[in-house]
């Protein structure tokens, strides 16, 4: 019954999405049509860091070694593996499915449940996927660009693209039964984030709400190209390459 349900959202949710994603096309160079709100959404987020998450995140980063912040991020790192993997599959990629299949066993398994990452010092390289890129590998819109409450930075095809991959079943939280624990995972995997970003905001330059879009939206074509830029709509906006990757989709 449950998934009964969930596929009917899944379901709803593409639907909606499609239409959504229609609104911009790939070459109209307002990606921004509801910036005005997306603003708004903007300052509640920098205020929200500035308070909470920042000042958490820092006193996460002085009580933790190293070596278990390391290891705390590659647990998290290696659970999201398993959706990964998925994405792989959707995206025609065997290959590399079969790679990232591989990193998710060995990690598990010699690497005690992902805190060390010893698949990438034997070659598996850690990849990048996830169902809003999947829908763009298979010709979704990325549409209007939108910014979403704690989440931060999206657009309406990702926006849809995080709910999907959250009524999987197969994100990182699905690891644990009861929704305490789920919601412990969430915290500690997003305080480990945005302490790890911490080093990366000096990066940040300009008018940081035009930078973080700015940014947001040629990663997301970076990785749904898989590193093939085909468009030139961000061609007034300062180039952003592969090094950059500290500042991505999780900067909230």
């Amino acid at each position: 019954m449950a998934k009964g349900l969930q596929a009917s959202i899944i379901r709803i949710l593409l639907l909606i999405m499609f239409s959504a994603s229609s609104l911009v096309s790939a070459g109209d160079e307002n990606v921004d049509p509801w910036q005005g709100f997306n603003r708004s959404v903007f300052e509640f987020n920098e205020t929200l860091d500035a308070y909470v998450a920042k000042p958490v995140a820092q006193g996460y980063q002085a009580i933790t070694p190293q070596f278990l912040d390391t290891g705390i991020s590659n647990f998290f790192s290696n659970l999201e593996d398993v959706l990964i993997v998925a994405n792989d599959v959707f995206q025609l990629k065997p290959m590399q499915a079969l790679s990232d299949t591989g990193r998710f066993v060995i990690n598990s398994t010699i690497g005690l449940f992902g805190f060390f990452d010893v698949a990438s010092h034997i070659g598996l390289i850690k990849h990048n996927e996830d169902l809003g890129q999947t829908l763009g590998y298979w010709g979704v819109g990325s549409g209007p660009y939108v910014m979403l409450p704690i989440l931060g930075p999206s657009s309406v095809r990702d926006a849809f693209g995080i709910a999907g991959d959250s009524l999987s079943g197969l994100g990182y939280s699905q690891a644990v039964e009861t929704t305490a624990q789920q919601g412990g995972l969430w915290l500690l995997r997003n305080v480990d984030v945005r302490a790890d970003l911490i080093a990366s905001e000096g990066l940040i330059s300009g008018e940081r709400y035009s930078f973080f879009r700015s940014f947001y939206m040629q990663r997301r074509e970076y990785l749904v190209n898989d590193g093939i830029m085909t468009d030139d709509e961000f061609d007034d906006d300062e180039d952003f390459d592969e090094d950059d990757e500290d500042l991505d989709e999780d900067l909230y």
